[in-house]
């Protein structure tokens, strides 16, 4: 099984990952071996903690597995994404401790499949990028995957599979407490669509002003995009509170809940180490055609699948990605 983190501000969410038969008779030759994790098993959301220690986060993992009888000792590799720096060398050490596992963090250098257009690359934040890769892996570019999170990202992906930049917004969680913490008489309220828009007391007033306010930022952020991406660009939407914009906005088409997971578990395999036994078979295959395409001969094998017509062939490292691919 592969285990999948996105470490948020917020909230941590957790995936595990099972796998599925050989994909194709290709890869069955390739590699006898080959498997995708490609089934979901299960999936959990928690509150980030930056004070838990290693075996706190152990028996909170430990417990989640249990509770869909799952053994932490089928879990074969573990890929993390974080925004949280001084959360990552306890998870680090939870993974090697509690999984005998030593965890792929999403960071500079890491193989995405996605040059990054950034004018400083290393800038760009794991979950962005994942969210990035993933939306164009499973719908295509251009396209654009809002995240909704401690704060709200609107990433942009070109039609060649290029990062080329986004937006960030504060979260509605900020607005929300913003307001509730600014104001005397104004208690904390649900964050929902109310019935209708003109409230008729104080709790439905402030929570048509959340809503109908926030879903207005969203929109009118999407809207300047699509012009300058083209109408035929998809929006994905992901996050905690996904499905209940998505549904209330003009340019919203597709609501993934577990896009991020998703995206974690894509690059995940295009880091796949090569198998010894694939490798052999596929420089076999090479030696024939070596004077027609030198560059095929030397390039390995994997089980990792492949790449979708218009992704860039070379997994750039994002720091440096954008003048490497100028």
């Amino acid at each position: 099984m592969l285990l999948v983190l996105d470490v948020g501000n917020t909230n941590t969410v957790l995936g595990v990952f099972a796998h599925v038969a050989k994909v194709n008779a290709a890869e069955a030759v390739l590699s006898p071996d080959a498997v995708r994790y490609e089934r979901l098993v299960a999936n959990w959301r928690v509150a980030t903690i930056h004070t838990q220690t290693v075996d706190e986060y152990g028996v909170l993992f430990r417990n989640l597995f249990a509770m869909d009888n799952l053994e932490p000792s089928g879990i074969r590799g573990i890929v993390i994404s974080s925004v949280v720096p001084p959360v990552d060398s306890t998870l680090r050490q939870v993974c090697e401790r509690y999984f005998n596992s030593k965890p792929l963090f999403i960071e500079p250098g890491v193989k995405t499949g996605m040059p990054v257009q950034y004018d400083n690359p290393a800038e760009v934040g794991a979950d962005r990028i994942v969210n990035s890769v993933a939306a164009y892996e499973k719908y295509g570019g251009p396209c654009i995957s809002v995240d909704f999170g401690t704060a709200t990202t609107f990433d942009c992906v070109s039609a060649k599979g290029e990062y080329v930049g986004g937006v960030i917004c504060p979260g509605i969680g900020i607005s929300a407490e913003a307001l509730f913490g600014r104001t005397a008489r104004l208690q904390r309220v649900d964050i929902r669509k109310p019935a209708r828009v003109i409230g008729t007391n104080t709790v439905a007033s402030m929570q048509s002003g959340l809503y109908y306010g926030y879903l207005g930022l969203v929109d009118g952020v999407i809207e300047p995009l699509l012009k300058e991406m083209g109408k035929d660009t998809k929006v994905v939407a992901t996050g905690g509170l996904a499905s209940l914009f998505g549904s209330g906005s003009k340019y919203i088409k597709t609501v993934d809940d577990l896009l991020t997971l998703d995206g974690l578990r894509i690059v995940w395999e295009r880091n796949l180490p090569v198998k010894s036994e694939a490798a052999s078979v596929k420089t076999k295959g090479a030696t024939a055609s070596k004077h027609s395409d030198p560059s095929s001969a030397n390039e390995p094998a994997s089980s990792t699948p492949p790449a979708k017509a218009g992704l860039p062939d070379d997994s750039k490292p994002w720091p440096g990605s954008k003048s490497r691919s100028r």
